[in-house]
C-alpha cells in the first residue's frame, strides 16, 4: 500500500528545501542558521557540513556542532531570545520564529501575563539571564509551571538545561527553514 499523499507531499517538500539549504551561498546559509540558534561558531560548524543528504543528517550536524557554548556564546543566543510571555518587537526569522513558538501564551490572560513576568524577574535575579525554554507547543500555563520548577537548579545545572532547550529550539527552527 502506498502512503497517504500528504506523506509523499511532506518527504518532496523536505527534499526540495533541503536541496535549496545544501545550495544556498555560504553567507546566505549562515544568516539562516543564525535565526535558528545564534551562535556563530555553532553556525559555521553546520555550515560546513554540507552537503546533507536528508533531514536526520542535518540535525545530527546540528546537534555536533559547537558542543560546548562558551559563556559568552550561551549570553548572545540568550539576546536573541525575547522573555517568555513577551512578543518580540523585531522583524526577521528569529522574530517570527519566537512568535510562533510562543503562539501558546494567551496575550489576555492578564494572571497569567503577571504571573509570567513576575517569574521572569526571579529567574533573571537568580540566574543572570532570560528564562528560555522550548516554548513551541506548549501552554501559557505550562511554561509557568516549567520556570518555576526551574528556579530550584543550582546555575551549573541551568546551565545545562539551557543548552539542551537552545539546541531542541534550533532543531525545530531547523525544521522549519526545510519545510519553507
Amino acid at each position: 500500500m502506498s502512503p497517504p499523499i500528504s506523506s509523499k507531499r511532506d518527504r518532496s517538500s523536505e527534499r526540495d528545501g533541503l536541496a535549496a539549504l545544501n545550495d544556498l551561498p555560504r553567507a546566505e546559509l549562515v544568516e539562516r542558521l543564525l535565526a535558528c540558534l545564534d551562535v556563530p561558531r555553532w553556525a559555521d560548524d553546520v555550515a560546513d557540513r554540507r552537503p546533507f543528504a536528508d533531514l536526520a543528517e542535518l540535525l545530527g550536524a546540528a546537534d555536533g556542532a559547537a558542543p560546548d557554548l562558551t559563556p559568552g556564546e550561551l549570553d548572545g543566543a540568550l539576546a536573541a531570545h525575547p522573555r517568555i510571555g513577551q512578543r518580540p518587537a523585531g522583524t526577521g526569522s528569529a522574530a517570527d520564529h519566537a512568535r510562533g513558538e510562543q503562539s501558546g501564551v494567551d496575550p489576555d490572560d492578564a494572571e497569567l501575563s503577571r504571573a509570567l513576568r513576575e517569574g521572569n524577574e526571579e529567574y533573571e535575579r537568580r540566574f543572570g539571564h532570560v528564562y528560555l525554554v522550548r516554548a513551541a507547543g506548549r501552554s501559557g500555563a505550562e511554561l509557568l509551571s516549567i520556570l518555576r520548577s526551574r528556579l530550584d537548579n543550582d546555575p551549573a545545572a541551568e546551565r545545562r538545561v539551557v543548552e539542551r532547550e537552545l539546541r531542541e529550539i534550533a532543531r525545530l527552527r531547523l525544521e522549519k527553514v526545510i519545510a519553507g
